[in-house]
């Protein structure tokens, strides 16, 4: 599996980083090792597979899907600053502006989450697979 053996280093330093108890730290890379041979390995190497094949597309609109979706979500991100200067000068405003971007926020579907999550891991593991087979930079 050369997609999992890739990114099998990258995944336990991130383990090693996120999970601060030793023994849960130890289990959780037991646990990835055994599921290098398993079937739901073989669904995880062929997703991967289909992700950088998408990423590598001579179609922009196919290739940079996921980054400008990214864009966007940090684009939210940084909206805080603005939102703090607007808190210190008239927090009224703030906390009505706040309430409706979480009403906003809100109303959004689950799945709308489950496919930035995705995309988001996505495009990750894409960017750190290509790395480290050397084709970007």
């Amino acid at each position: 599996m050369p997609i999992f053996d890739s990114l099998l280093a990258p995944i336990l330093s991130i383990i090693d980083k996120v999970i601060p108890d030793k023994t849960a730290r130890e289990k959780a890379k037991l646990e990835l090792l055994q599921l290098q041979g398993s079937q739901e390995m073989a669904l995880i190497e062929a997703r991967l597979s289909a992700i950088v094949a998408e990423a590598r597309s001579p179609d922009p609109w196919t290739s940079r899907a996921r980054p400008s979706f990214l864009y966007v979500m940090y684009a939210l991100i940084l909206f805080s600053v603005p939102m703090g200067m607007v808190a210190a000068f008239d927090p009224t405003t703030a906390r009505a502006i706040g309430a409706g971007i979480t009403g906003y926020l809100a109303s959004l579907p689950d799945s709308l989450y489950a496919l930035f999550g995705t995309g988001y891991l996505g495009y990750t593991a894409a960017r750190q697979w290509g790395k480290v087979k050397g084709v970007e930079g």
